[in-house]
C-alpha cells in the first residue's frame, strides 16, 4: 500500500528547500532554451540559386524583405511573397546570369529561367 504523508511531518527545512529546486531547475531550463545558437540564414533557405559566373566576393543583398547571401556561385535566402521567377528575375538583375533556381517545391523549367535572365527593358 501507499502511504500518504502528512504535509505537517516535514520540517520546514524541507518545505523551503522543494520549492528552491523547482526554482533553480525552471531556471536552468528556460536558460537552455534562450541560450542554444541560432542557426545560419542559409541552414534556413527556401531559394537555391547557382549563378553563371561567381561573385567576385561574399556578399548580402536586400532585394525587397529578403536577404540574399552569395557567395563563389551560389546564392540563397528565405521566402518571400512573390512567384519564384520574379525573385528569379530581381535577382538576375544584380547578380547576373542565373543556371539553377530552386525553392523545396522543385526547379524552374528552363523556358523559366530564360525568362529570368533576360533583362526587362
Amino acid at each position: 500500500m501507499l502511504a500518504i504523508r502528512n504535509s505537517a511531518n516535514h520540517s520546514p527545512i524541507m518545505r523551503q528547500l522543494i520549492p528552491a529546486v523547482l526554482a533553480l531547475v525552471g531556471t536552468a531550463a528556460s536558460f537552455a532554451v534562450t541560450a542554444t545558437p541560432v542557426r545560419a540564414a542559409d541552414a534556413n533557405a527556401y531559394y537555391s540559386v547557382t549563378l553563371a559566373a561567381p561573385v567576385a566576393k561574399p556578399a548580402k543583398l536586400m532585394l525587397g524583405d529578403v536577404l540574399w547571401n552569395c557567395a563563389g556561385d551560389t546564392c540563397s535566402a528565405g521566402q518571400d511573397t512573390a512567384r519564384p521567377v520574379v525573385v528569379c528575375t530581381k535577382l538576375a538583375a544584380k547578380v547576373g546570369t542565373i543556371n539553377r533556381f530552386s525553392t523545396p517545391k522543385g526547379e524552374l523549367a528552363a523556358e523559366e529561367i530564360a525568362r529570368c535572365n533576360t533583362p526587362k527593358g
